[in-house]
């Protein structure tokens, strides 16, 4: 992958960052279910724009792992593991738009797949080390976006729920970034 997909990626970290935007990872179901109040959704006012942020996100990683996973580049297992994951981003978009809904809102729709070929500069990838690349880059911006705006969700239990989901967002940056070769940041190990 070349500078293309890097600005796409910086572009991408830095709309997050501004938009408040959170992709939420795999225990979103799970969460909701074990924190009745969430499930109950009350109206979350101003923290409403934050899940409608986040449930465009997950119609563009759905749109990602779908894409990539019909283009022939990847093998049996990537291929198995990008389901796994395009599952948990199904979930996630259903959770969220469940939110949406209950808080009297109408979800936020997907694009269209030329347009996520096109913003994601998914037509450049031509090995699945590229797709892999780009998954990865992809996964680290949600699990960074997602840490960086908790303290500015109002309600508490929301937050405690994307903190959580947050974690899952970090397995499946992680998982991807072994399955490149990458390491480890060490400061990843630094905490405080």
């Amino acid at each position: 992958m070349g500078n293309e997909g890097l600005s796409m990626a910086g572009s991408r970290r830095t709309f997050l960052q501004q938009a408040g935007a959170l992709t939420l990872g795999v225990g979103t179901a799970g969460l909701l279910g074990a924190h009745p109040a969430l499930a109950a959704a009350p109206k979350y006012g101003s923290d409403v724009g934050v899940i409608q942020t986040a449930l465009a996100l997950e119609h563009e990683g759905i749109a990602a792992y779908r894409i990539a996973g019909k283009s022939g580049l990847l093998s049996k297992g990537t291929l198995q593991v990008a389901t796994i994951f395009l599952g948990h981003h199904e979930v996630h978009r259903d959770s969220l738009a469940k939110l949406v809904t209950q808080a009297g809102d109408k979800p936020v729709e997907p694009k269209s797949d030329a347009q996520y070929v096109a913003d994601l500069n998914l037509g450049s990838l031509k090995s699945e080390k590229d797709v892999v690349a780009l998954a990865t880059i992809l996964e680290h911006g949600a699990a960074s976006a997602y840490i960086g705006q908790i303290s500015a969700i109002r309600d508490p239990k929301l937050a405690n729920l994307f903190a959580s989901i947050s974690a899952d967002e970090a397995t499946h940056w992680s998982t991807l970034n072994a399955a490149g070769g990458g390491e480890i940041p060490k400061a990843a190990y630094i905490f405080g």
